[in-house]
Order: structure tokens, then C-alpha cells, then sequence
């Protein structure tokens, strides 16, 4: 009994000092992460200008960063992200990204997302950053001038519209409002795109002439094992768990004559194709930048992906950035 009573008492204190040890490290790699210095890029990139930002071919997406992972039926996966991309693992991630020429972020809104860009500004962080507001876009749009005066004066380089909100505006005929979205950031003197993962929002933004500066459009092939058989979609845009673009050929049909810069997201099916493969498709077929979610890891072999693609395309649509 009393050997058992100090195992239990051996592990208990094991436990408590593990514990407390993990978070003593927590805090001094968060307290290295806010006082690392300024990363001067040791690769580049080859870049584009979009509204007179310069913008590498190769944009870091913020939806692992977020935690807001697009896991299919693998529910588990936004924990273990949340549980990976501490606050002191995403500066880490910004200063990996602009040390291999990443220049840009595409982030969206969320309750603490300011707080982490400043702390990487105020240690010297020079990457750009392309935000989008969640906000509701409503003809008296008070929720969304409201977000994009406060993320505007956060100092954020560039916004667009959110894809979300743009499918549902488009797919109601509500294109004064998308083009109110559109012009309400450009009175801040910001670069403003449109977001979108239904084509029909780019085609209906260019027969009505909205004066967006660039667009964001999801773009990635069928051709993996978990891709939507044709049965399952069923319209232009069908939010079918395991694909973001149901239908590519009209994504490159649309944007072969649409003379503005285009940046291709989800172009690897939220990981169900692989860099190399995702990154040829979207550039050979007419994008012009390439917005890929990567962890820490996964940076300088995507970099190196990308600027082996770049130095090896055919494309058919002119190069709009």
C-alpha cells in the first residue's frame, strides 16, 4: 500500500513538473518570438505589382495561422492546428515566410488577429498584408465601414471582399453592394479586390464594370482521389466538403480576358494536391499569383516549387501583375 501510495505521489509531481515546464518553455519561445529581429530575405521570389504593391508570385494564406483548417470529415485537424500555430509559432511562421521572399499575407478578420500583426510589426516585420473583412456587407454597410476604418487604421497594405460575402451578393443580383465594398476601401486610398469562389462573381464584376483592383478566386482541378464526381455538382458554385472550385474550365475561360491582376486560392484542394502539381496547374492556366496556407515546415520547399514552376511556364493568358 504504501508503495503505491508513493507511486501516485511520484507521478503526480511527475505530471505537475511537466506541466509547468511546458509552459515555462511556451513562454520563453513566445518571449524569443517578440524580440526576434528583423529577417532580411535570403531568397527571393519573383514578384508582381497589384494597384502599385509589389507582390510575390507566391502569397502565404492565413487560414492555417487562423486555425480555420478546411479538414473535410477529419474534425480533429482545427485542434491540432490551434494547438500547433501558437501565437509564438505564427511570428515564427511570418519571419520564415519573409526570409524565403514571401512578401504578403491574405489574412481574414478574426478577434485577435490584429493583436499578432502588431507584435510582428513592432519587431520588425516588413511583410505586407492583404486582409479581408467578415463583416456584414448591407445597404447601410455600418457593420462593414466600421471594420474596414479600424483595419485600415491598423495600417494593413490591401483589402478585398470576402468570398463568402461575394458569392451570396453576386448569386442575389446584388452588385451595387459589391461594387459600395469595392469603392468604400478606396476612399481610404487602399488597394481593394473582390473575393470569390463561384466565377460567376468575377464574370458579373466585369460586365458591370466594378472597379476592383484584383480578384481572389479559388481554382484547382478534379484529378485527386476525394474530387467531386459530376453528379455532385449540381450549379456553379455547390459548397460540397472537398473541393472550392466546381468547375475549372469556366474558371479559365472567364479569366483569360480579364485584364486584371488574379490570385489563385485553394489551388491544392486544402491539401488534397500536392504543391508541385497545384502550382503548375494555376500558373500555366492563367493565375498570376499563387495564395498557398503553409505551416512553418512546409515554406522553403514550396518556395523552392514555386520558383522552379516560374522559370518553366506555358501560359496562355498574359501575365496581368
Amino acid at each position: 500500500m504504501a508503495s503505491d501510495i508513493n507511486r501516485r505521489a511520484f507521478m503526480r509531481k511527475s505530471v505537475v513538473s511537466a506541466a509547468a515546464g511546458a509552459i515555462a518553455l511556451d513562454a520563453k519561445s513566445a518571449a524569443a518570438a517578440a524580440n526576434r529581429p528583423a529577417v532580411e530575405p535570403k531568397n527571393t521570389l519573383p514578384i508582381g505589382k497589384i494597384a502599385g504593391m509589389s507582390v510575390s508570385r507566391l502569397l502565404l494564406g492565413g487560414n492555417l495561422l487562423t486555425h480555420y483548417t478546411h479538414s473535410r470529415d477529419l474534425r480533429y485537424v482545427y485542434n491540432l492546428a490551434a494547438q500547433y500555430n501558437t501565437e509564438a509559432k505564427i511570428l515564427e511562421t511570418l519571419a520564415i515566410a519573409e526570409s524565403h521572399g514571401v512578401n504578403t499575407l491574405v489574412i481574414h478578420t478574426t478577434p485577435w488577429t490584429d493583436a499578432i500583426l502588431g507584435k510582428y510589426k513592432k519587431q520588425g516585420g516588413k511583410i505586407q498584408i492583404i486582409m479581408c473583412p467578415t463583416a456584414a456587407v448591407d445597404p447601410s454597410m455600418e457593420a462593414y465601414t466600421k471594420q474596414v476604418r479600424h483595419i485600415a487604421d491598423m495600417g494593413i497594405d490591401a483589402l478585398y471582399l470576402w468570398g463568402v460575402r461575394a458569392d451570396k451578393l453576386a448569386s442575389k443580383g446584388k452588385m451595387d453592394l459589391i461594387a459600395k465594398a469595392v469603392d468604400l476601401v478606396k476612399s481610404y486610398n487602399l488597394p481593394s479586390g473582390v473575393g470569390a469562389h463561384d466565377i460567376n462573381v468575377v464574370r458579373l464584376c466585369e460586365q458591370h464594370k466594378i472597379d476592383t483592383d484584383f480578384y481572389i478566386k479559388t481554382f484547382h482541378h478534379h484529378n485527386y482521389p476525394t474530387g467531386p464526381r459530376p453528379n455532385e455538382i449540381k450549379g456553379p458554385y455547390a459548397e460540397i466538403p472537398g473541393y472550392w472550385c466546381s468547375n475549372p474550365g469556366d474558371v479559365i475561360d472567364v479569366m483569360k480576358d480579364v485584364k486584371k491582376p488574379w490570385i489563385a486560392f485553394k489551388v491544392m484542394a486544402a491539401g488534397a494536391i500536392n504543391p508541385d502539381n497545384a502550382f503548375r496547374y494555376a500558373f500555366e492556366n492563367g493565375a498570376d499569383h499563387v495564395l498557398a496556407g503553409m505551416f512553418d515546415f512546409e515554406i522553403a520547399e514550396d518556395v523552392k516549387t514555386a520558383k522552379t514552376i516560374l522559370t518553366d511556364l506555358k501560359r496562355t493568358r498574359p501575365w496581368q501583375s
